[in-house]
Formats: C-alpha cells, structure tokens, sequence
C-alpha cells in the first residue's frame, strides 16, 4: 500500500500514531515521519525502535510553518493531533480551536502547496450532534476538511476523513483508569453504570483509516461498525478480570459528557452508503452557487434513526471480557497483576 512512499503522522506520538507506525514501519513503506511537539515521547520511540525509517519533526499543527516544513516530498497524510480530552477543552475551548479547526485548516494547506496526494483527517464520534467543545471543534474540523476537499482536484490532494468512538486502553479512556484503581484499592468510579460506549481497538482504529486510504472519495467520512456495552458492564468486567474486590462507586455525569455515543447522525444516516462493517458518508456535491441552497431541496428526510452506542450490537459482561482480552495492553496488566 505504501510501496516506496513517505507517510507523515501529525499528533505521531500518541496512542493512534504508534500503532499506525508499528504496523507500517516493517512494510516496503519508504518513510514514517512523527510530527508533534512532545520532544520526550519522540525521543522514547527513536530509542525504541531504532529505525531508519523513523524521522522526527519537532513542530506545532497551529505553526504553519513548521507544518510545511516536515511535508517535503511527504505522499500521503494521517492526520490525528489533536486535543482530545473533554474537561481540558471545556476549560480553555479556544486552545481546542487553535489545534482542532485551525490547526487542521494549515496541514491541509500545507499539504495542498506541497502536492500531498492524500490526507485522512481522524475525527471523533464527539463530533456528531456535539455538545462539549471538544465535540464541537471537532464537528467544526469536520467541515473545514469537507470544505477543503472541495478546493482541490482529487487526483492531486484527495481529502477526506473517518470517525471513530473512544478506543480502548488508550490514553486518557477510562479502562487504564480502573485498573490504576483497583491496584490503589480505590472504588472504581463509574459516572452512569447505564452510560453506554462503542468497544474499538486501537487495531480497528488504524484498519479504519486503513480502509478510508484504500475506498474513500474526496470529503468522505467513513466510519467502522463497532459493538458497545454498558460503562457498568465494563467496570464489572475489568473488576473481573483482575478478580477484584473493589467496590463499584456511582459518581455522577460529568461536565460535557454524553449518555452514548453518536458515530452516524440521523441526518447522515439518510445519505450513508453501507458498506458491510462500514459507513461511507459522501459530501454534498453542490457548488458555491448559493442558489442551490435555497432553491433545490432533497426528496429524502432524515426519517431514520442515528447510528449509536445505545442501538448497536450490545456486548455481555462475558463477551467484554473476550473483547479486553485481545488487547495487549490488558494481559501486560493482568501479567504484572498477577505477580504480585
């Protein structure tokens, strides 16, 4: 897929820019450069991977300059910086906009002057029918790339993007956060036992932008199927899998936060292309000319439901269980748990 070709990952030390590099980098792909401004984390992946094919780029998506500088001869683009956390955006919602919406809206120019043939912008399920900033500068990020694909022929820069709920174990989810409770011998703290989430691996994430690479159009959004559970469920199973005996504590929604999660509107339900364990989301086609704003409507009306957390395939503690277990991360913990 990425035969000979160089790959720049903005946001690369994160949780989605290492698994994309650690599946990549032992490919025939030419070059993987990690663009973020987190000196520490890239020095920890140069010293632990200790691969030629690996480039750091020290810069700031909200530094225009210092994105077209790591662009250079760069064929393809995932996008993921980003600020991703709830609370802290609620808090200071113009530093999400700097990084989320403008920050977004340099790489994009960025890679349209530097002849970048294409670019996946990662969103989150946050963005539809937003109602935190972090949603909402994400929902914003969404049209500024829809926008922007439409600037552009797609033969030169094609532009899209995908969207995906909380991935699990990464950083700042809340499965790291029980078991730090449970080895603390603290309650693990549930918000809403009835809250609901969708269950993907960082794996899923990356075979989503795998997939968007491989079959999207300029503008899409594409989407991943994904099963979902319960925020209680999930506390029982991890409490169970470490064969704990902390006490599950109800603690209350917090600031910003949703009941489910929301990956395809009703909306955009209307429009979706199923494409068996995906969603395709085309952009809206019609031109600058105003008129056909105003003047051409669409026989379809948003008459079926969202696509969410609540209304998916809804696992059983059992089946959670099966699902953390496939994840690295879980056994690395249940290992050292259990020597204790």
């Amino acid at each position: 897929m990425f035969n000979n070709k160089t790959l720049l990952i903005t946001g690369g030390t994160g949780s989605f820019g290492n698994a994309v590099m650690k599946k990549f980098l032992n490919t025939d792909i030419k070059e993987i450069r990690i663009f973020s401004r987190d000196e520490k984390k890239q020095d920890d992946m140069r010293k632990k991977y200790n691969n030629d094919k690996l480039k750091f780029h020290i810069g700031d998506v909200r530094d225009v300059d210092s994105v077209k500088n790591a662009m250079y001869g760069v064929d393809y683009i995932f996008h993921a910086a980003a600020l991703k956390q709830v609370p802290s955006a609620e808090f200071f919602p113009l530093e999400a906009v700097k990084t989320n919406i403008l920050g977004t809206e340099n790489v994009l120019n960025a890679a349209i002057e530097r002849e970048v043939m294409k670019v996946i912008c990662l969103s989150t399920d946050k963005a539809a029918y937003p109602i935190n900033a972090m949603g909402i500068s994400k929902a914003m990020m969404e049209k500024v790339f829809v926008a922007k694909s439409k600037t552009v022929e797609p033969e030169r820069t094609l532009i899209c993007g995908t969207r995906y709920g909380n991935v699990m174990a990464s950083r700042g989810s809340v499965i790291p956060l029980f078991i730090n409770q449970i080895k603390n011998s603290q309650p693990i703290t549930v918000t809403d036992p009835n809250m609901t989430r969708f269950l993907m691996s960082l794996e899923e994430a990356v075979e989503l932008v795998e997939f968007a690479f491989q079959n999207a159009e300029a503008g899409d959004i594409m989407v991943q199927k994904a099963p979902g559970c319960t925020i209680g469920d999930l506390a029982t199973a991890v409490k169970e899998l470490f064969q704990a005996e902390n006490e599950i504590k109800v603690i209350g929604t917090r600031h910003g936060e949703k009941l489910y999660e929301t990956l395809l509107t009703k909306e955009e339900n209307v429009t979706s292309i199923d494409m068996n364990n995906f969603y395709r989301v085309p952009a809206d086609k019609r031109d600058l000319n105003y008129d056909k704003y105003f003047g051409e409507g669409d026989e379809k009306l948003s008459t079926d439901s969202e696509y969410n957390s609540h209304n998916t395939e809804r696992l059983n503690v059992e089946q959670i269980k099966e699902k953390l277990l496939e994840l690295d991360y879980i056994q690395n913990e249940l290992e050292s748990w259990n020597k204790q």
